[in-house]
């Protein structure tokens, strides 16, 4: 596995591949990887003849200063299993190397409603920090496809809309690989490294309350599972940002069912400190834009 550090370096080396020849896959990451990066590379694997990695700890999208330098960086641990799960190129930049002149006066992007619910509502500014990281990064790799996790539900939709706004969409696709679980069915996360053994224990009562709200989805009125569903949450000791039911493919909350519309439950909770997101698609068939 080759590793690149600047921007120019790991361009000029694309550069050098024979373009109609080289598919290049895309995996974004943030370090701390676990199975479920792993997947993703995997994924890219199959369908790429160049899997390019990044891994880069992105500034402009941490709401909370102290979450950010209480990221974990086990970057060592991290090139091993990118090593034996078959990357080939690694991009690790600085801070620096991403935002050359400073992150001041960052471009703003057109997010539209996609800002103003659930993770845009609660994390204002996260997804503008999402974009900007993602504008560079696939400005310098222009990768025929990317990679990333269904967990991010909303974040994937932001993804597209920058594609989209980039007028990138006829030449990259952008591929939602499904959530990695652990054997109690909680969401593999890098934030999972943060918990203590008692939160952890209690962690997997969000994957449990998205399969109340699965099982217990019927026509009519969604308040009284949404209220329960909360309720389970709360008593289990987190402090809850959400649990809404949206529209699959717009995330519109939808309080009243009509039986047919394709729905996902979304959640964000803390335990302690550390601030846990996962989702179920809790209708048996579905359509998502960005897929």
């Amino acid at each position: 596995m080759i590793i690149f550090h600047r921007a120019k370096d790991i361009q000029s080396y694309l550069l050098t591949l024979p373009k109609k020849e080289t598919s290049i896959g895309f995996v974004p990451t943030m370090g701390a990887l676990h199975k479920g990066h792993i997947n993703l590379v995997q994924q890219a694997t199959e369908k790429s003849e160049l899997v390019v990695c990044s891994i880069f700890v992105n500034p402009t999208q941490f709401n909370n200063a102290s979450d950010f330098e209480k990221y974990p960086h086990p970057i060592q641990l991290d090139i091993e299993q990118l090593l034996l799960a078959g990357c080939e190129v690694l991009f690790l930049p600085s801070v620096e190397e991403i935002y050359p002149s400073g992150m001041l006066q960052l471009k703003q992007y057109d997010l539209g409603f996609l800002e103003t619910v659930l993770e845009g509502f609660y994390r204002p500014g996260h997804f503008q920090g999402v974009c900007q990281v993602m504008d560079r990064l696939l400005s310098i790799i222009t990768p025929k496809d990317v990679f990333m996790g269904s967990k991010d539900y909303q974040q994937l939709m932001v993804v597209q809309k920058l594609i989209d706004l980039k007028g990138w969409h006829q030449q990259l696709q952008l591929h939602a690989c499904p959530t990695i679980r652990e054997t109690d069915g909680l969401a593999m996360s890098s934030r999972n490294l943060r918990l203590t053994k008692e939160q952890r224990s209690k962690a997997v009562s969000i994957y449990e309350t998205l399969l109340y709200l699965k099982n217990e989805l019927v026509a009519g009125s969604l308040l009284n599972i949404k209220q329960n569903a909360i309720a389970h949450l709360t008593a289990a000791g987190f402090k809850v940002d959400y649990v809404e039911i949206t529209n699959a493919t717009t995330l519109s909350l939808v309080t009243h069912w009509d039986g047919k519309e394709q729905l996902t439950a979304l959640i964000a909770a803390f335990i302690g400190e550390v601030r846990l997101i996962d989702n179920m698609i809790l209708t048996d068939s579905h359509f998502v834009s960005y897929y």
